[in-house]
């Protein structure tokens, strides 16, 4: 009877032709682009939040007439920051699920 370690299948070769890439490289390749547009997308982030605050500090100075507005208007933007970064970290864990379906992963080999 044959262990459970024998009815494994080895995985299946991929013969690749001269200049082409293999299926590894190709999505090495596909991660390295997304973390680079994710960078990207965050360092603009960054920017906005910050030329946001310039903003603010214009319209609504900190000893202004009313601080708790600026306050108010601060807190939104920080939360609007924080479902940003959420929105990045739910897209990312997305992608990284479908590229190991797609390599043919599954929930048995994961701890």
């Amino acid at each position: 009877m044959p262990t459970a370690t024998e009815k494994r299948k080895a995985p299946k070769k991929v013969k690749v032709a001269k200049g082409e890439q293999s299926p590894v490289e190709k999505t090495t390749e596909l991660s390295e682009r997304v973390l680079k547009q994710v960078e990207h997308g965050q360092k603009r982030a960054i920017e906005a939040v910050r030329d946001f605050m310039e903003s603010v500090d214009k319209a609504l100075p900190p000893h202004g007439k009313n601080p708790s507005r600026r306050q108010d208007v601060i807190d939104s933007a920080l939360e609007m920051s924080e479902k940003l970064v959420d929105t990045q970290y739910d897209f990312l864990q997305s992608v990284v699920h479908s590229a190991g379906e797609t390599l043919g992963a599954t929930n048995s080999r994961k701890k």
